[in-house]
């Protein structure tokens, strides 16, 4: 049987999101590329965390794990709090939660 291609709708194409947005998305993906950053949104999946704690969870020095969170929190994909001289840091919001939840999903089906 041969697909036929005018039920397909000829409008997709003005649809489809600005490049900028496009571009934003791709972006966003090179971020989750890094298994280190994975590692570091796989705990604060969890709740939130310090660096220190962090750094003892994934064994890794608190540096490395400073250098991704800048990383982390220049791409809107964290945050951070300050209590006293400890600043926690969690996912920026239930998006980013979403998306990662899903994703540890679909590789566990």
């Amino acid at each position: 049987m041969e697909y036929d291609h005018s039920q397909h709708p000829a409008a997709i194409p003005a649809q489809m999101p600005p490049e900028s947005q496009l571009a934003d998305v791709a972006e966003l993906f090179k971020i989750f590329g890094d298994l280190t950053r994975v590692r570091i949104i796989f705990v604060l999946f969890q709740h939130e965390e310090c660096v220190r704690d962090i750094a003892q969870k994934l064994e890794m020095t608190q540096s490395a794990i400073s250098h991704q969170l800048r990383v982390l929190k220049q791409s809107r994909l964290v945050v951070s709090r300050r209590e006293g001289k400890t600043i926690f840091y969690s996912l920026a919001d239930a998006h980013i939660s979403s998306i990662f939840g899903q994703a540890l999903e679909h590789i566990q089906e």
